[in-house]
């Protein structure tokens, strides 16, 4: 009984102690951060997830930490909600937070103007409200004096940061304005000289090169990017020795290259594309120790292409393509870090170079519309390249033959890129023994004979484009069993996102896709000579976006089972000898947004509902026996004609007339004989 009243004691004690605890902690966060928090969410659409009203310690709430300077009225010290889909304005009383940071509100919905005094905080290290809808000026005056991160990038601001921020804030190491529009606006960051990181690209700042850059000798990145830059490049640049990574393309920076590379010594990253420069390769470029990514793409730069690879031993990528560089290529072999390798669109000429064949880590490769002849010598070249992923040679080898060598081998070979060649023959056997490709683009060729049955063993294969060719005979079958189309195995996504490849649309046009595999799982076997049936297996095509047969002498009916291609987005059947009714069932293809049915001999009601009450009328026309909404509407009941259509009907005629003679005079006899018209007797 006495060890009861004891354990009982005991158990009292430690509820009792129990509560003193909960009781302080509810007392943990200081009084003017709770009412900070509160203001600030009063201004949010929504609830945020794990913050307690019910509970004072602020201190355990979601993305909120304070400092462990008092067991009671502990400060918060960082406050970190990004990506937390937030919707609403920052109100003024956010300011409350005096001790605060870390600011982190990024990735969310927020809009509508910051409030001046946010700008004010004299502890704040962390600022990042990216990624949000602010809009408005920043202020005249930013008083961060603690500020090391400087955050407010894809937003909507419409003013540049004043001189202010840097006399003030003279440990800012990251400033990140990039993506807003800030237009006609001037620089003024020459007094941060402890900057590290500077994004300003997607503004459209123009002017010529801000020379006051020059002054920030611990610069080590700098995005210029994407704005309306002009003029010729400054000397002065080659004052940034500590550089890392300079990015000034999508700019009109016009005249010639400046010789400062020698003086960046460390640097590894430089992409001028898309610009206006004209004139040689830099002497100190091209024997560069310290870069590994060049890109020069899209300029009007010429002479030869003298690239020491003994001196630069780190190159690993290297885009020249659309210029005016001739042949021949300076010999590469020494560049044994050379992954990616762009010099299309240039006047190279002649066959590709012996010496490519010893590039063994390359992984891209594109010499589209550069001059190369001679496809038999180039493939034996290239396989020897054991890594090569991509291999683009479009707009090469004009009328030359489809090499058949049966000793071609491209192990690693994703994507192979030939079209608009005008190249005769056939489908090469060495093809099937690619059996990692994923995407064969051979469109606008001359290539004939039937489409062989191995093209449906490739495993990974997504994307197929035999447009415009002469191949004749059935589909094969095999097509329909396509292992990446029907279980969505995994795509080609490894090499850097900014590798465009140019589609034609055989009209003049071009379709650009931004990065390879953002092109759309696809068999374009389009404007070929193509019979016989499409298969009822096409449905087994789950994954498959994109679908076009036109411009061939395809037979039969369309299959209702297409109806179970889920994924279609495109749709193209047009001028066959395709028969019978459009199935109801294709209603289902909830994506369908390009469906083309033309110039066949189908017949029948339209089908109704779904994606086909926005499809035009220019996508059934051409047979003549379709029910259209607009010219041809489907009659309830048809009614035999009563004439031979072509033919004149005539109401009278002799026959007619006999007919009718003899019929009036029976009736006469008739009437008198009854005693219908005179009573008998």
């Amino acid at each position: 009984m006495g060890i009861s009243k004891v354990s009982l004691a005991f158990i009292l004690l430690v509820i009792t102690f129990r509560q003193r605890i909960q009781g302080s902690q509810e007392q943990a966060c200081n009084s003017k951060d709770l009412t900070a928090l509160k203001g600030f969410s009063k201004c949010l659409g929504s609830d945020i997830g794990g913050w307690n009203w019910n509970s004072f310690n602020c201190c355990s709430w979601t993305g909120i930490t304070c400092d462990n300077s008092s067991f009671v009225n502990k400060r918060v010290v960082g406050l970190e909600l990004g990506n937390k889909r937030l919707a609403g304005t920052i109100c003024e009383t956010l300011v409350g937070l005096e001790q605060v940071r870390i600011l982190n509100l990024s990735h969310n919905f927020l809009h509508g103007k910051i409030p001046t005094t946010l700008f004010r905080f004299q502890n704040l290290e962390v600022l990042d409200l990216s990624n949000n809808d602010f809009v408005g000026s920043l202020p005249v005056v930013i008083h961060l004096p603690s500020i090391k991160y400087f955050d407010l990038s894809k937003n909507h601001f419409s003013s540049l940061l004043s001189l202010e921020l840097c006399k003030t804030s003279s440990h800012i190491r990251y400033i990140n304005l990039a993506n807003n529009f800030f237009g006609e606006a001037s620089l003024y960051l020459e007094n941060c000289t402890s900057l590290h990181y500077v994004h300003l690209n997607g503004n459209g700042l123009s002017g010529a090169f801000p020379e006051n850059l020059f002054r920030l000798q611990h610069l080590r990145i700098l995005h210029l990017q994407e704005n309306r830059f002009s003029g010729p490049l400054h000397y002065g640049i080659g004052n940034l020795s500590n550089l890392v990574e300079l990015d000034i393309s999508s700019n009109g920076f016009n005249g010639s290259l400046p010789d400062f590379f020698g003086r960046l010594r460390k640097l590894d990253s430089f992409s001028a594309g898309s610009n206006r420069l004209t004139g040689l390769l830099p002497i100190s470029l091209v024997n560069s120790p310290s870069l590994s990514m060049v890109d020069l793409r899209n300029n009007s730069l010429d002479g030869p292409m003298n690239i020491n690879c003994s001196a630069m031993t780190r190159i690993a990528s290297l885009r020249l393509a659309s210029n005016n560089f001739q042949g021949p290529v300076s010999d590469l072999s020494s560049c044994q870090s050379l992954r990616n390798l762009d010099l299309a669109r240039n006047k190279l000429g002649g066959e590709v170079p012996f010496h490519f064949k010893n590039l063994q880590a390359l992984k891209f490769l594109s010499l589209a519309g550069s001059g190369i002849i001679n496809i038999s010598s180039a493939l034996e070249i290239l396989q020897d390249c054991k890594n090569l992923t991509i291999l683009v040679l479009s707009l090469n080898f004009y009328h030359e033959e489809m090499p058949s060598n049966v000793n071609l081998k491209f192990r690693s070979l994703k994507a192979l890129v030939i079209p608009n060649c005008h190249l005769k023959g056939s489908l090469p056997i060495w093809l099937s023994g690619c059996s990692m490709l994923q995407l064969l683009d051979l469109s606008w060729n001359s290539l004939g004979g039937s489409i062989p049955f191995w093209l449906g063993n490739f495993i990974y294969l997504f994307y197929l484009d035999l447009s415009n060719n002469s191949f004749s005979g059935e589909i094969p079958e095999s097509l329909t069993g396509l292992e990446s189309l029907v279980h969505n195995t995994v795509l080609l996504k490894e090499l850097p996102a900014d590798l465009r490849l140019v589609k034609s649309t055989g009209h003049g046009g071009r379709l650009l896709y931004n990065n390879i595999w953002s092109f759309p799982p696809t068999i374009d076997l389009s404007c070929n000579k193509l019979t016989g049936p499409i298969w009822p297996s096409f449905g087994n095509l789950k994954n498959l976006h994109v679908l076009s047969l036109e411009g061939n002498d395809l037979s039969g009916t369309i299959p209702d089972s297409m109806s179970e291609m889920t994924s279609l987005e495109e749709l193209d059947l047009s001028r066959n000898k395709l028969s019978g009714e459009i199935p109801n069932s294709l209603v289902h293809l909830s994506f369908l947004s390009k469906f083309n049915v033309s110039y066949n001999e189908l017949y029948g009601d339209i089908p109704s509902g779904g994606q086909f009450t926005t499809f035009p009328e220019s996508s059934f026309e051409g047979n003549e026996a379709l029910c259209t909404r607009m010219l041809r509407p489907c009659q309830i009941e048809q009614v035999p004609p009563l004439v031979t259509p072509g033919k004149k009907m005539k109401i009278v005629d002799w026959k007619f007339s006999i007919g009718a003679a003899i019929g009036f005079v029976l009736t006469v006899c008739f009437c008198f004989k009854s005693g219908w018209v005179l009573p008998k007797g």
